[in-house]
This record gives C-alpha cells, sequence and structure tokens, in this order.
C-alpha cells in the first residue's frame, strides 16, 4: 500500500497508521541548503557511493575537475552535514556524545545462521528535488530484510527510536548493532534494548565493514531508486520508499542469498 493524500476512503492518519509511519513525517519541509549547495551534495553522495575512502581533499578535486569552482571549506561543511567524514572509510551520519556509554563489538567472527540472531540498523542521508531527509533503517543481517524505517529532517534519536520499536512488533534479536553515533547511544534507545534483554554492539570507530549490511543496502536504494526517481517532496518520497522496500523485501531476489528474497529467508517460507 502506498499513501495516497486524496486517497477516497482512509484518510492519512490511518494510511501512515497501517504503514506504521509517523504521522508528523508526511509534513515535513526537507532540511534545506541553496540550490548550488544541493547540487554539489548530489554530487558529493554518488561519488561517496563509489569511492567510500574519499574525504573532503579528494572530493573537492573530484567536483573541482567537474568545473565547480569551490574551496575545500565549502566540501568539507557539506560532508559534515551529509555524515560524511574525511577522517573515517565509511559514512558516519552521527557522532558518539561523551557522555554516553560505548558498547563492544560484538559481531566479529560470528557465524550468522538464522534470522534475529543480528540486527543491524543506520542512518543515511537522502537528496530530494529542494532539500533532502535523513533515513535510518533496521535490517536482519541474516535475510537482509529490512524490518523498519523512518524518516527525519534533523539528526536527532527521535526518529531512531521509532523505527526501533517499529521493529521490535515483528520480531526480537539477539544483538542489536549500531555505529556510535549520539542517535544510538542515547539512553532512551538503549534502555529499550537493554530492557528487552537485547545485547548491544557497536562498531568498532572508523570500521568500514563492522554494519556492511546496511552500507549495501544504502547503495543498492540509492542506484535502484531514489537516484532514478528523483523525489520532489517528503510525501512522494515516502511513498517511493514504501513502494521500494515492499519490493526489496519481497519481490527483489538476492545473488547473495541464493536468489531468494529476504522475507523468504526471514519468514522461513
Amino acid at each position: 500500500m502506498l499513501i495516497e493524500p486524496n486517497h477516497p476512503a482512509l484518510s492519512i492518519r490511518r494510511q501512515c497508521e497501517l504503514l506504521d509511519l509517523n504521522r508528523a513525517t508526511f509534513y515535513y519541509q526537507p532540511a534545506s541548503e541553496s540550490e548550488f549547495n544541493l547540487e554539489l551534495m548530489r554530487l558529493i553522495d554518488g561519488q561517496y557511493l563509489k569511492t567510500p575512502f574519499y574525504g573532503w581533499p579528494k572530493m573537492t578535486v573530484y567536483l573541482q575537475k567537474l568545473g565547480y569552482p569551490i574551496n575545500h571549506k565549502r566540501v568539507q561543511r557539506l560532508m559534515h552535514l551529509m555524515g560524511l567524514q574525511a577522517i573515517y572509510p565509511k559514512p558516519r551520519t552521527s557522532h558518539p556524545a561523551p557522555e554516553h556509554k560505548i558498547y563492544p563489538y560484538l559481531l566479529r567472527n560470528l557465524v550468522i545462521t538464522r534470522p534475529n540472531q543480528a540486527w543491524g540498523a543506520d542512518i543515511t542521508y537522502v537528496p530530494l528535488l529542494h532539500g533532502f531527509m535523513y533515513l535510518v533503517a533496521i535490517i536482519d543481517w541474516f535475510s537482509r530484510y529490512v524490518l523498519a524505517w523512518q524518516l527525519s529532517n534533523t539528526l536527532d534519536s527521535y526518529f531512531c527510536i521509532q523505527a526501533l520499536q517499529q521493529a521490535l512488533k515483528q520480531g526480537q534479536p539477539e544483538i542489536f548493532n549500531t555505529d556510535q553515533g549520539a542517535q544510538f547511544t542515547a539512553n532512551a534507545f538503549t534502555a529499550i534494548l537493554e530492557t528487552a534483554g537485547i545485547r548491544i554492539s557497536m562498531d568498532g570507530r572508523g570500521r568500514a565493514l563492522d554494519n556492511i549490511f546496511v552500507e549495501r543496502l544504502w547503495r543498492t536504494l540509492k542506484y535502484e531508486d531514489i537516484y532514478l526517481k528523483d523525489y520532489a517532496t517528503v510525501p512522494t518520497l515516502i511513498t517511493g520508499l514504501t513502494h521500494y522496500f515492499d519490493f526489496y523485501n519481497h519481490e527483489r531476489p538476492h545473488q547473495s542469498l541464493g536468489y531468494c528474497t529476504p522475507a523468504q529467508l526471514y519468514f522461513g517460507c
């Protein structure tokens, strides 16, 4: 089901309830920058997917070679805004708060053999025609099934908590893995996991492969949907993501899964 603003029988509120989405998200205005900066951010995002080892120096050279008269300070600020940090070999959309507890990484050398053994969560920048949003998703490591996702125009922890609560309605993992970002180390987020008896795992700083399945999801989503659709508004983005994640979970075969779909492996059908 997709959200239809002029649905003859279902209000936007009811449609959001059925999809387990925050209704306020539908009315969000995207975070904004100048049109020139938004153009640069789209180019940076696309190049970063190809070369995640590019920090702001190489990214500045890349943009200058395309003919953009910019300096490194602008590129550095935009990459920071997007969550792409030069000192990391992976996107860093969030940063730890000094007062938050950091948990050890529990998944190194662990063989994942079943659904709900380990889940992972991450945040990514999503471009819109006249702005951008942040997207969080929670994925089952064994099946690659996307359990929940939420959008926000700010990097607060609320939309991550909403996604976690949404995911826990479908099951409960033994281990939950994230990066060390303030959204995931916040007491309000970790308390939900600890209360449920879920072991918390956090990536080592600067380790690009610690949450690799979510990173692959972002690359697939952007190449197969976001860059092709060029969404203009938050409501159209919500509708598009709803459709894509349904396709990703239930229809798209994965070579690494023996050409099964994530839903087939997660639900065992």
